[in-house]
């Protein structure tokens, strides 16, 4: 067996670690360098980071070409296994690997299938997650399922610490999915169509805060979006990222005729207390414009007589 892993991103790279160890993973298939930071210099995905520290080889085509089936057919890589790579594979690069194709995918399919799942989860409320590992098939995370993982969420997950949580949960699946595939005891079931739902690419425009929503999906989109693209509203003239915020129970607060989105005042234990389409949400932290992320108490040092604002388009 010699595997050709396809990944990018930091969470793809404790599995690539992981079939590392075994001795079957030969090569990495993962997107080109990209442009970061303020300089716009090219700079490697992780799993190409994990690979030239491994000795690994290394393809990072802009699209599949006839020229990469053909090389990887020549140098006999047999299994694919793939991990958030971010590219759709066609039936004529997934037809050269004999082994079989195989993709991990962070949720309990057929629930969430697409490009954001970890965010879905917690947008959604869900009370539980997994990672599945499918059969690759054409038709987007539709494939029969031949592991998976559950495990239950506690609603405190953003989605970085899902994702840090998911990575390590899916290393350990590894050596059981690997010595189930050299041992042809791989078993695949068919998912249920009718039970799919789905999630698309997150645009940087989703993460503006509706304050006439109510106080969980508000609470719920900033942990889902967390690190990126961020929670943020308008505070006057400034951008205003909401970092961390709960809902709030309290009783000293309540006033239903009050606009959604005004500050109504502090909580010495909780936060900034803002009303909402339907209750509070107390902020704990945020990240003013131009300003690095910092707690709520020392915003309002340079933030005077911030209660009572509007936060958001006034209507």
């Amino acid at each position: 067996m010699k595997i050709l892993f396809a990944g990018t991103p930091a969470i793809a790279v404790p599995a690539l670690a992981a079939l590392t160890e075994t001795g079957l993973t030969a090569a990495v298939l993962t997107n080109p360098d990209r442009p970061s930071g303020r300089k716009r210099i090219p700079e490697p995905s992780p799993v190409k980071q994990f690979a030239l520290e491994h000795g690994l080889e290394i393809f990072q085509p802009e699209s599949i070409s006839g020229e990469l089936i053909q090389e990887i057919r020549t140098k006999g890589f047999d299994t694919l296994i793939t991990f958030a790579y971010g590219k759709i594979f066609r039936e004529n690069f997934l037809s050269i690997f004999t082994g079989g194709a195989f993709n991990i995918h962070p949720s309990l399919l057929p629930r969430h299938r697409g490009a954001s799942p970890i965010n879905a989860a917690i947008l959604a409320g869900d009370r539980e997650t997994g990672i599945s590992i499918q059969k690759m098939a054409l038709k987007m995370d539709s494939g029969d399922i031949v592991m998976q993982m559950r495990f239950p969420l506690d609603g405190t997950e953003t989605a970085q610490s899902l994702s840090e949580d998911v990575a390590a949960k899916t290393a350990a699946m590894i050596p059981e999915f690997i010595t189930k595939l050299q041992t042809g005891t791989l078993s695949g079931n068919p998912q249920d169509d009718s039970m799919a739902t789905y999630c698309r690419i997150i645009s940087k425009e989703e993460g503006k805060i509706d304050w006439k929503l109510d106080v969980a999906a508000i609470e719920q989109n900033i942990r889902g979006f967390f690190p990126w693209p961020g929670t943020y509203t308008q505070a006057g003239d400034r951008t205003l990222t909401i970092t961390k915020a709960s809902v709030y129970a309290g009783t000293a607060f309540r006033d239903e005729s009050v606009q959604p989105g005004t500050v109504l005042g502090t909580d010495k234990g909780r936060g900034i207390i803002i009303q909402t389409g339907k209750g509070l949400l107390a902020v704990e932290r945020v990240k003013p414009q131009a300003k690095n992320e910092m707690d709520w108490k020392s915003f309002l040092n340079g933030a005077k007589n911030f209660t009572g604002t509007v936060l958001g388009d006034i209507t």
